[in-house]
């Protein structure tokens, strides 16, 4: 009898770089100048002759450059993460976001050292680890991955810097206070809201003003199009949101529709798990939307029963007709129905020649079509047969099944620590856009 971990396995390709909850940002700046200041011109006219094929871009921020090279191995990093599935003319508009992202994170790193806070290179390489395990691979087969693939492991490792500088300064140099009284008011309406849905939520964040709308909107609409040809909203949501949860790959975790802006709240009410919907007007923007899951507040989740089960796989051979496929499986099927639960499993396996694998997992592991057949099954019980010629036919017995438990109540600390997060992130924004006013840009 052998002992299997990977019965259900699912690969990640990207693994974030910094961990805990952040809040979306979805708030306005309330500090921002009004636009009617600026007295523009209905119809504008250039003076003077501008060749854009003479900008390129290389760009000096405060003296620190940024190459071509940089926007280029920037830009396979994310037609790594959607397989290259990219047409040029994404391509191009890809690469103007790509620019201004460098931008934004080369003035975050100069912040964070004009703070005193540099981050060294163990903490980089450990995070860079973290990423290789996740793509499968060492350290050094990732380097020569992303060699190949335009990239480059120095700009995956720039980008672990920007994101840990950053999210290390404004933690560490914006003072946000939550009173008790906050605390217990949310724990209050929580406690009363048992029961009802909440739901696990991803973003991806852009600001716009009423002037700057349109165009957001059209940049929205191209990412749509291709997050529905397969593109990875975790990888968009990573290089492209303009929230901080962009480093957890757009996830605001558990929420319930209540504490969403109402726009928000109105979509995520009429969306199922799966579906993304957008772009939604929001304070200070434009979101997508992409619902992951819902469950109940404070309520056990039947998918997070540990189940042991039983794998019963039967392999057909080469040459196998239709007619004796069919055959095999019925019988294969009436004995696995027959055989008295997992116990006489191993008897049934003498008798067919398969093979008898165990695990223990829980059922959110499960594809979704198993998962509901063992939802409801009972201890004992076995599925019907399922597989293929090539992969083999396969039958799964429920050995035992270990109930989630309810949630006793709700730690008050996690509640703070939201709240803290929801003002860091608000805070944040209006940081970055403050340096971006400051910084000396000098285009080459």
């Amino acid at each position: 009898m052998k002992k299997n971990s990977g019965l259900i396995a699912a690969l990640c390709l990207m693994g974030s770089t910094a961990t805990g909850p952040v809040a979306a940002q979805t708030v306005g700046d309330d500090n921002a100048a009004p636009s009617m200041g600026l007295n523009l011109p209905s119809d504008m006219s250039a003076l003077g002759k501008v060749d854009p094929k003479l900008r390129k871009p290389t760009v000096v921020i405060n003296g620190e450059i940024i190459t071509g090279t940089d926007v280029d191995h920037r830009l396979a990093l994310v037609l790594l993460a959607n397989g290259g599935r990219i047409d040029e003319a994404e391509k191009e508009r890809l690469r103007l976001q790509v620019f201004r992202n460098l931008i934004d994170e080369t003035l975050q790193i100069q912040e964070a050292k004009a703070n005193k806070i540099e981050i060294g290179r163990p903490e980089i390489d450990q995070s860079f680890a973290r990423v290789a395990t996740n793509f499968k691979r060492s350290p050094d087969q990732l380097d020569e991955y992303l060699r190949k693939a335009g990239s480059s492991a120095r700009t995956m490792r720039r980008q672990i810097e920007g994101e840990m500088a950053w999210s290390r300064l404004i933690r560490r140099n914006i003072d946000v206070n939550v009173s008790d009284a906050e605390v217990n008011e949310y724990i209050a309406r929580l406690n009363a809201d048992r029961g009802k849905s909440e739901y696990r939520v991803s973003e991806i964040y852009l600001a716009a003003t009423p002037e700057s709308l349109p165009d957001v909107a059209r940049n929205m609409e191209q990412i749509v199009e291709k997050l529905k040809q397969g593109a990875s909203f975790v990888a968009y949501a990573r290089q492209f949101s303009e929230a901080s949860t962009a480093i957890q790959g757009g996830d605001l975790g558990w929420v319930r529709a209540a504490v969403l802006p109402d726009s928000m709240a109105q979509a995520v009410l009429g969306m199922q798990p799966g579906q993304l919907v957008g772009p939604i007007e929001v304070p200070g923007g434009l979101s997508l939307l992409y619902l992951a899951d819902v469950r109940q507040v404070l309520m056990a989740d039947p998918r997070d029963a540990t189940l042991s089960l039983r794998q019963l796989s039967l392999p057909i051979a080469a040459g196998t007709t239709k007619e004796q496929l069919d055959a095999q499986i019925k019988a294969f099927g009436d004995a696995t129905s027959k055989m008295g639960g997992c116990g006489g499993a191993e008897g049934v396996a003498r008798q067919f020649g398969a093979e008898v694998v165990d695990n223990e997992l829980s059922a959110r592991e499960l594809p979704p079509q198993l998962l509901q057949a063992l939802l409801t099954m009972q201890v004992g019980e076995s599925t019907t047969p399922f597989g293929s010629v090539e992969d083999g036919v396969r039958v799964l017995t429920l050995c035992g099944r270990d109930e989630p438990q309810v949630e006793s109540g709700v730690d008050p600390e996690n509640v703070r620590s939201r709240f803290e997060n929801e003002r860091l992130s608000k805070r944040a924004q209006i940081l970055l856009r403050d340096l971006r006013r400051d910084a000396v840009i000098e285009f080459k």
